[in-house]
């Protein structure tokens, strides 16, 4: 097929090509401003994301890992605790709980959303679980509802990582507005994605809130005054004014990002790749387009073969990765995460992909179902 054009998994410059006018003069004014870091740039950019996903608090930090590990420092999580979270995810999931020298424990997902399975979160309790730290993965939310009733019952902190799901909602509520906490990354790639590193935390908690702020700034209570050991994980202001920008424009985007998925659904119906589920509960933000598909790696040879981008996320789940062993894992014990890690094949998506691009993806992948 070599009338088929190259199609990019991303294209960042398209967007950037769309902002560069706001984005330089933002730039040209932080420089003229002098501050740079934890400016009236964060200060504004916090507010509004706040009032964006519909919380009391938002607070910035240096990157979506540190918005885990200072959740979870706030909210007391530390040695001799347990948090219940997927294996089917990132890495730095698992590995923020280890960090606050706490035991991440695995629960398997869903067969359908990739998320995790709120019967084998229950069946994962034990005394020490302290919190859970579901996954709206893909920008698929994860059900909670039935996760926070569980918390609920057993008196347990929610971290909702949402790194991969800005606009993602259950029922009328934002993701990261639902736990405890909610931990976004602003990497370039995300839903919403800055030209650097930067995460957020939305909590409706003043306390947890008020230790978040501490913490994220070496600890300090006041001036040089320092009630605890705490980090240097700040957000600049030329960040923060991009992402002001991007703001503004984001539910535009993650409308574009949902046509390029229904049309993805549109052609691939009956072609043999599992679609991304539509959940009842809730709005997808595709973040990425996730199909499950048989002979995977052939499946994205002939992708690549043809010039177009594809990815993997995940290709080893975390309970079997060679860091965690000493937790006790065996091939066979999270089976539907390890047959995720098979299959997932993430297609091309971006909020300005055009849909001939589309097209030529889905038939590229169909003709390689096939065969």
């Amino acid at each position: 097929m070599h009338d088929v054009k190259p199609v990019p998994f991303l294209d960042l410059s398209s967007e950037y090509q769309a902002l560069e006018a706001e984005w330089l003069e933002a730039v040209r004014a932080t420089g003229r401003s002098g501050a740079f870091i934890l400016g009236p740039n964060v200060t504004a950019f916090e507010k509004e994301f706040a009032a964006c996903v519909g919380v009391k608090h938002a607070i910035a930090c240096a990157n979506g890992t540190d918005a885990l590990v200072l959740s979870l420092r706030a909210l007391g999580i530390g040695p001799g605790d347990e948090v219940i979270t997927p294996p089917f995810t990132f890495f730095a999931t698992a590995e923020t709980v280890t960090l606050v020298g706490a035991t991440p424990v695995f629960a398997d997902i869903e067969v359908d959303t990739f998320n995790l399975d709120p019967k084998c979160v229950a069946r994962a309790l034990t005394p020490k679980t302290k919190a859970i730290m579901p996954v709206h993965l893909y920008g698929c939310p994860a059900k909670m509802d039935e996760l926070m009733a569980i918390a609920r019952q057993h008196k347990l902190a929610v971290i909702e990582d949402c790194a991969q799901a800005f606009g993602a909602r259950v029922g009328a509520k934002h993701v990261g507005s639902i736990g405890d906490t909610g931990t976004f990354s602003f990497y370039p790639t995300k839903v919403l994605g800055c030209y650097g590193d930067g995460g957020m935390i939305t909590t409706n908690r003043d306390d947890v809130a008020e230790h978040l702020r501490r913490l994220r700034n070496h600890g300090q209570s006041g001036p040089y005054l320092h009630n605890e050991i705490g980090y240097n994980s700040r957000l600049d202001e030329i960040q923060a004014a991009l992402l002001r920008i991007k703001l503004r424009h984001i539910e535009r985007d993650i409308a574009n990002r949902r046509q390029v998925a229904d049309e993805y659904d549109r052609l691939l119906r009956g072609a043999g790749a599992g679609t991304p589920a539509r959940p009842a509960y809730g709005r997808h933000a595709f973040g990425l387009y996730t199909v499950r598909v048989p002979e995977r790696d052939r499946m994205r040879k002939a992708l690549g073969d043809n010039k177009i981008g594809s990815g993997v996320y995940y290709p080893l789940a975390l309970h079997l990765q060679e860091v965690y062993k000493s937790l006790g894992y065996r091939p066979g014990s999270m089976p539907v995460s390890e047959r995720a890690t098979a299959e997932v094949l993430s297609l091309p998506i971006y909020p300005s992909m055009p849909l001939e691009h589309v097209a030529c993806v889905a038939q590229v992948l169909m003709a390689a179902l096939k065969k």
